[in-house]
């Protein structure tokens, strides 16, 4: 593991750890005064060594910058205006920074004062915060007392956060749970409809079933630091440690509870998430896998098969690591690959278990962005359902990142609400619905609070049918990539040979009517001028005739 440390900490205040990684001591306050951190009391010439970017405030701050003959000779110095501030405010629904005389979002539309972590996605998105007037809900059903729905959350995992406040927010930030838990409250639907389970720290014991010791402790040392990075994007501060014990903890104990059958089925409400996070690595944001956890607890509490559906927007590389060679796992994935151009590059179709576990790793790889309702519940109903009803599970995990949502800033993808209500619903009838929904990534309040809060009805027995989308054609690509994995995976499941057959023919089929289509259009083809400047040519056209017109009067009369 390499530990990025504080950038601020004092010169020989580094020590090393047995892997070379620098962990941080904390200085003193008065060793941070004005970043003068290596000058000697009262030597002004000697001036800190800036180990990070330099930003603005940096460079206009002030005399740590100047060098000698500045000091010596200040006879041509004239004052340093302050640079124009041209961010002034991020959006707190999508992240982007905004100009300060924008009220709405760019990016988003997102009122800059939107009231959505107080009331979720319920919140108007064009008007200041002035409270909630009515909520439209049905709010039948059972009570937490008797609910067969329980939902593990814990404040605790809130504090979790990138150390040093920046221009830009992480986006796997605090308010991601806040906009949820809003949601969730304003619906009446958690607290209330649902049954709350008790956070516990997960054990060390329990994490070694899936990570290395050496891992669990990399993640247990970041608490003796302010702050620390596993990478450039997987943050740690000294209470990151604790709220990924605590995500795993609940994890593991809503496994326990549904597979026990106290509980039907669980949504686990945590942070950090975990499917990146392999045997021996933290990255992608994810310090504990989660996902593995739950799995590996529920086959010690008697299932004999699990199945994993990942449909966050980026593969669950650590989830596949973990699984590859487990036949008693089966690891599904939906993703956007882009032949391995987009993060984190793993989750080939190609990609299918290894030794004598091939077939148990199925992976879905988009070929590009935009992907929406269609093409998942598409690949749901010719891929997933078909290996799952085959693998016969009989415990379900889903890792649900909503970061494939319509509007999220890194999935750019169109899956929504009523898709995930879809899918959900369509994995429910598994296993007798035993199911556990673990929050992986999403980075859009709105977008990830309408679709937990609608997977989380689904959960409680809603069947909301006017708002699931019915099965549709999928896009070209979407139909390429389903026709690439049932290719290669009717090899280990030939229930899935006629399947491919019919879709192949379908396939020829869109092929031949493309190739008429385009023949059509040539023959109708219109000339460019036509096309794109009809308007302008026929203006032109008439006022040439008119000129000709008056001139020919006027050399009439002359």
């Amino acid at each position: 593991m390499i530990v990025e440390t504080l950038e601020s900490s004092c010169e020989g205040s580094k020590r090393k750890l047995g892997n070379g990684g620098d962990v941080a001591v904390p200085c003193s306050e008065d060793e941070f005064s004005n970043g003068d951190i290596n000058a000697a009391p009262g030597d002004s010439s000697k001036r800190a060594r800036v180990s990070r970017e330099m930003t603005f405030q940096d460079i206009y701050g002030a005399d740590t910058l100047l060098n000698e003959e500045d000091e010596e000779d200040d006879s041509n110095w004239e004052p340093v205006q302050t640079p124009v501030e041209f961010v002034k405010w991020c959006c707190v629904n999508c992240t982007m920074a905004n100009p300060g005389d924008m009220v709405h979002c760019y990016i988003c539309g997102e009122h800059k004062e939107s009231g959505i972590l107080r009331h979720g996605y319920f919140a108007s998105p064009f008007c200041k915060d002035t409270g909630l007037t009515e909520v439209e809900e049905k709010c039948g059903g059972s009570s937490s007392a008797t609910s067969s729905t329980a939902v593990g959350f814990d404040e605790r995992m809130l504090l979790h956060s990138e150390f040093e406040v920046k221009a830009h927010p992480h986006p796997e930030r605090p308010d991601r749970l806040r906009a949820i838990a809003a949601s969730l409250a304003t619906a009446g639907v958690f607290p209330g409809r649902c049954l709350p389970i008790h956070a516990r720290e997960i054990t060390k014991q329990e994490l070694q079933m899936v990570h290395t010791s050496d891992h669990v402790d990399a993640v247990d040392i970041t608490s003796q630091l302010l702050y620390s990075y596993f990478t450039s994007d997987t943050y740690a501060n000294e209470y990151s440690a604790r709220a990924a014990r605590l995500a795993a903890g609940l994890c593991a104990d809503l496994a326990t509870e549904i597979f026990s059958g106290r509980v039907k089925n669980g949504f686990a409400l945590v942070r950090p998430p975990g499917h990146h996070a392999g045997i021996r690595h933290a990255m992608g944001f994810c310090l504990h896998n989660n996902a593995a956890v739950a799995a590996l607890v529920a086959q010690a509490a008697g299932a004999r098969k699990v199945l994993i559906v990942d449909w966050d927007v980026h593969h669950g590389n650590g989830t596949q690591e973990i699984f590859e060679q487990n036949k008693s796992v089966l690891y599904i994935s939906l993703h956007r690959h882009e032949g391995g151009n987009f993060y984190p590059g793993t989750g080939a179709a190609d990609e299918v278990g290894t030794n004598g576990a091939e077939g148990y790793c199925v992976n879905v790889p988009w070929s590009c962005g935009g992907v929406g309702d269609k093409d998942y519940i598409y690949a749901f109903q010719h891929v997933v359902l078909p290996i799952a009803s085959a693998f016969s599970p009989d415990f379900v995990i889903v890792s649900a990142g909503f970061d494939a949502a319509r509007g999220d800033p890194l999935g750019c993808c169109d899956v929504t609400p009523a898709g995930y209500s879809r899918m959900t619903q369509m994995l429910g009838d598994l296993c007798g619905g035993k199911m556990l929904v673990i929050l992986e990534g999403g980075y859009n309040l709105r977008s990830i609070s309408s679709s937990a809060t609608a997977v989380i009805k689904v959960l409680l027995g809603e069947n909301p049918e006017n708002d699931l989308p019915i099965a549709n054609a999928p896009s070209r690509a979407g139909l390429q990539t389903v026709l690439d994995v049932l290719n290669i995976q009717m090899k280990f499941w030939p229930s899935l040979a006629t399947a491919y057959s019919k879709l192949l023919s379908e396939w020829e089929t869109r092929l031949i009517e493309n190739k008429i289509n385009q023949v059509k259009k040539k023959l109708v083809r219109v000339p460019t001028w036509w096309k794109w400047g009809r308007k302008k040519f026929l203006y032109n056209f008439l006022f040439a005739r008119m000129n000709s017109r008056l001139r020919s009067r006027w050399l009439l009369k002359h």
